[in-house]
């Protein structure tokens, strides 16, 4: 099912988020990375939704979600009170929660505030060093810029080949050309729609970092051994500073994992999730 929900954030109403909905169980919300959409959790969707009740949202500014009204703080707390509100618009009780890049520098912080029941995070953003930001807010800014640039032609015949999905997404997937032409036509036509991408981008250029300890409940990180945006080594980071996380490395896998093994990052997700 997918559907629109209209929430208030720090006192401003209207704020629309687009999502999907399927499966029966305990929640898990599915949170994206900076640029992409909810459809990059498709193809794990189906196998947490066996026994799960998986909502995979856009968030404002991303997607089918449109940016914040006015009023709405610039700041990357702004999506964790979206996430908030739109968990409790959706009578949604501490849900799971799972995040991909920035999406698991959010997961981290609901965690934090404890406002959900476990969190996984797949190669979260915010456990970087100052060079390991600024390369990996350059690689999603040059794609995007090249997003803006290619003509949908272009980008729709590219698409049907290995070769040229390799060349269009090859940074964020170990294995792009098992991804579907039209995912990779999609995403590209997302990242390149965007209206919160270059604010966001900016909030990263300000200094974010994932500051403390995720104390009380279940977590997860996830790397990809073959992350070329943000490298695996900062899993040795995220241990120091969540000493009760649980650390899996993801054999042969990129920065957005769900595409490169689905079947691992179910399992990783449903692990956290019964812990």
């Amino acid at each position: 099912m997918s559907a629109t929900a209209s929430v208030t954030v720090d006192g401003v109403p209207g704020v629309e988020i687009a999502y999907d909905r399927k499966g029966a169980g305990p929640p898990l919300l599915l949170l994206h990375g900076i640029g992409h959409h909810r459809q990059a959790w498709d193809p794990v969707l189906d196998r947490l939704a066996e026994s799960r009740d998986v909502i995979a949202l856009d968030f404002p500014g991303f997607g089918e979600s449109p940016d914040v009204p006015p009023g709405v703080p610039d700041e990357v707390d702004s999506y964790v009170r979206a996430v908030q509100a739109f968990s409790e618009a959706l009578d949604l009780d501490r849900p799971h929660v799972a995040g991909n890049s920035m999406g698991g520098l959010i997961a981290l912080r609901l965690g934090q505030l404890g406002l959900v029941r476990s969190v996984t995070a797949f190669s979260p953003a915010g456990l970087w060093t100052p060079r390991q930001r600024a390369w990996a807010l350059n690689v999603l800014n040059s794609m995007h810029r090249v997003a803006c640039r290619t003509p949908p032609a272009t980008v729709r015949r590219m698409a049907r080949t290995a070769a040229g999905r390799r060349l269009m997404t090859g940074m964020i997937y170990h294995r792009p050309g098992q991804r579907s032409p039209e995912a990779v036509i999609a995403e590209t036509a997302a990242m390149a729609a965007a209206p919160a991408f270059d604010r966001v981008l900016r909030l990263g250029r300000s200094g974010i970092t994932f500051e403390g300890d995720v104390p009380g409940i279940p977590v997860t990180i996830a790397w990809g051994t073959n992350d070329r945006v943000l490298p695996p080594s900062q899993s040795t980071r995220a241990h120091r500073q969540i000493p009760g996380a649980r650390i899996v490395p993801l054999p042969a896998s990129g920065h957005v994992p769900m595409n490169d093994n689905p079947a691992l990052v179910t399992n990783v997700i449903l692990q956290t999730t019964t812990l």
